[in-house]
């Protein structure tokens, strides 16, 4: 684009290839009922990014990263053992390894930002996060791991759309399922952790779900919805860098997730599945086939006798 320079392709392209990958896997949850865990997981991720730079005492983002998924793999199992062991419901785990989690990381950043050094460390940048503040090696990281997350899902397309549509046949021609939760589990984290630095740990969950549920308004077909909401993430992923270039210090990730509200409002009122002005004229156009059949013929224009 014209007046932007290198670094911001940079940021741009690989905004890109991060909400098209959010995108994809937002609709596996989507289709799991699992909307919040994706929230979940990423706030989660929070606790490993302060004690990665904790133990080494300054900002290596590969310790950081790693501490982040281990974080986040340990809230993912937090909740399948709650939902396993106990009672509890798979949405209230959700929602407590959330602010738990979430909780223990706000309390380790404190203690951290009063170690020497620690106001400098940028671990408050994960919170919302901090796409301009990313250096290169960043971005091309962040783009080959998305552009390998996209990969697995072409090549194992049809094995997704058993796991999650007919999980009976799947075990039934030797699809573990097991071996599938633990895919569809690490895929999330993955997306996870190597967003948050860029979108944040509390913003991350929208790019997920907000997509997948855009796309859901115009179309029943689960390969179509893939596509159109691999689509409407990269689009607000270039949407939100994009607006957020035209202004000095403004944040990446709340224009991004402001770009898919948008796209989200468009196809609640104008999605050929579901869209309301769609629902809206199909009704108006039932009623005016129905009226009809609702009157009552009139006797002396039909030219019949009155009893």
């Amino acid at each position: 684009m014209m007046g932007l320079s290198h670094n911001a392709l940079w940021v741009l392209a690989s905004m890109l290839m991060l909400g098209t990958a959010t995108g994809l896997a937002g609709c596996f949850a989507y289709w799991k009922r699992q909307s919040l865990m994706s929230d979940a997981l990423a706030h989660a991720a929070l606790p490993g990014v302060v004690i990665g730079f904790a133990i080494l005492g300054f900002k290596s983002l590969p310790v950081m990263l790693l501490g982040a998924a281990a974080s986040a793999l340990l809230g993912a199992w937090a909740v399948t053992a709650i939902r396993a062991h106990s009672r509890v419901k798979e949405d209230t785990a959700m929602g407590i390894i959330l602010s738990v989690f979430f909780g223990l990381g706000i309390m380790l950043l404190t203690m951290v930002n009063r170690m020497p050094g620690g106001g400098q460390s940028g671990l408050n940048g994960f919170i919302f996060g901090q796409a301009a503040a990313m250096v290169r090696q960043d971005m091309r990281t962040m783009t080959a791991v998305a552009a390998v997350v996209l990969l697995v899902v072409l090549i194992s397309f049809k094995e997704w759309k058993l796991y999650l549509f007919d999980p009976a046949f799947a075990r039934g021609i030797g699809l573990s399922g097991r071996l599938m939760e633990a895919a569809y589990l690490t895929l999330l984290v993955v997306i996870i952790v190597i967003g948050i630095q860029a979108v944040g740990v509390i913003l991350m969950a929208a790019l997920l779900i907000i997509p997948a549920v855009s796309a859901r308004y115009w179309t029943n077909a689960f390969g179509t919805m893939l596509a159109l909401s691999a689509l409407f993430g990269g689009g607000a992923g270039v949407a939100g860098t994009y607006v957020s270039t035209l202004g000095d210090g403004w944040p990446t990730g709340p224009f991004i997730v402001i770009a898919a509200a948008g796209i989200f409002l468009l196809s609640l009122v104008f999605g050929t599945r579901k869209g309301l002005f769609v629902k809206a004229m199909q009704r108006r156009a039932q009623m005016r086939r129905l009226k009809p059949q609702a009157v009552r013929r009139d006797p002396l224009a039909e030219g019949e006798a009155l009893p």
